[in-house]
């Protein structure tokens, strides 16, 4: 039987929420206390070797940081700050490499999100504010999900950009612990306790659309072809890409990377393509109720996909982050099946990094493929639900 009601999808979004708070707690105890490539890291001197997945495209990726300032609002979330301040990672196919790769995140918001200083030892691919190329490219907002970092989507950031793409990913203040570049680290302020989740995706889907007036501006510095505009998010910010499509006509495409709706599903429906790709999204062979809410009011180029064997997690930085420091071992089985899921970190990357790239060389770049269309046997952990 379907499940259905208002109870049922809210109890199971405060349950994502709070596994996530959970799981926070978790990774900063056992980095504090399990025996472990993060426990064993040195105060000092050289720590090992860590780096993001290496991309699948052809091009060098440069990425740079912007801080940018929305003065035509206040902040949602303190109201003693008069405009909406933003950072943002931006990754682009560059011509000409700098010497210096960019760390995964700085030591202290390495040490407010994980209680350790261990991700300031990661290393990206991408060489730290070196010169976009001059060819134009369709331009990826990304918005992580609840309390993560913007760093998180850094995987698939690189990806898209080593093939062509220009990729924003933004911090949304106060949703996430973020670090300005005066010093300030900002806290989440509503991590604990949501007031309004419509409202935190309606935020979201204005940040979006802020993003990309200040990137395809004239002054931008970035070759962005402001006519193949996509978006894609996690969890929250998944719902919140698909929000931004359904606001912005700028936008042409968004994908939801397990993201549960919190707005209603439009009355008129949304006439432009949107991916849905979940963990467990069908069980004992019925649709996630939530979803099957927005997916009856699509009414353009549409996919659901599912991962049986993936996990909430399964779609960001998460799994090969603790797959590398050896941390699932650390997490409760009953939590590591619902965050994880029994697949691999660099498995579950290649399978996000896939899907992503796929859906949006097809809707941005015009390249049909087949990947969307059937199952395939390089991805046999996919399920076609719609």
């Amino acid at each position: 039987m379907l499940e259905s009601g208002e109870e049922a999808v809210l109890g199971v979004a405060r349950r994502s929420v709070a596994r996530l708070v959970l799981l926070v707690a978790l990774l900063s105890a056992i980095v504090a206390t399990v025996a472990s490539p993060v426990a064993a890291l040195p105060a000092r001197g050289r720590p090992p070797r860590v780096e993001v997945p290496e991309p699948t495209g052809s091009s060098a990726v440069g990425t740079k940081s912007l801080w940018l300032v929305d003065r035509s609002r206040s902040d949602p979330w303190n109201p003693a700050v008069s405009a909406r301040e933003l950072m943002v990672s931006v990754w682009y196919p560059t011509a000409g490499a700098s010497r210096a790769r960019a760390p995964y995140m700085s030591a202290a918001l390495s040490r407010v999100v994980f209680g350790s200083d261990a991700l300031a030892g990661v290393r990206t691919r991408a060489f730290l504010d070196a010169p976009p190329r001059r060819r134009s490219a369709p331009l990826v907002v990304v918005s992580p999900g609840f309390g993560g970092s913007r760093t998180s989507l850094t995987a698939s950031a690189e990806e898209l950009a080593s093939h062509g793409y220009v990729v924003a990913v933004v911090d949304h203040t106060y949703e996430a612990p973020v670090e300005f570049p005066d010093g300030r680290l900002e806290p989440c302020r509503i991590c604990v306790g949501i007031p309004d989740d419509a409202r935190v995706v309606r935020t979201r889907a204005a940040d979006i659309g802020f993003v990309i007036d200040r990137l395809t501006a004239p002054d931008a510095g970035l070759s962005v072809d402001a006519r193949r505009i996509g978006v894609f998010g996690h969890s929250m910010g998944g719902a919140a890409a698909v929000e931004a499509l359904r606001t912005d006509r700028r936008i042409d495409a968004a994908v939801d990377l397990d993201g549960n709706f919190w707005t209603e599903p439009p009355a008129a429906g949304i006439d432009r393509p949107v991916l849905l790709l979940g963990a467990q999204r069908v069980r004992t062979g019925t649709p996630d109720a939530n979803w099957q809410g927005m997916w009856d009011r699509l009414t353009g180029p549409r996919r659901w996909l599912d991962v049986p064997a993936g996990g909430h997690y399964t779609f960001c930085d998460m799994p090969w982050i603790v797959d590398r420091f050896g941390i699932r071992d650390g997490v409760p089985p009953d939590e590591a099946a619902w965050q994880y899921g029994t697949l691999g970190g660099d498995r579950a990357t290649a399978i996000t990094r896939a899907y992503v790239r796929a859906f949006l060389d097809r809707h941005l770049r015009g390249r049909p493929g087949n990947l969307l269309d059937r199952p395939s046997r390089a991805y046999p952990e996919i399920r076609f639900v719609g």
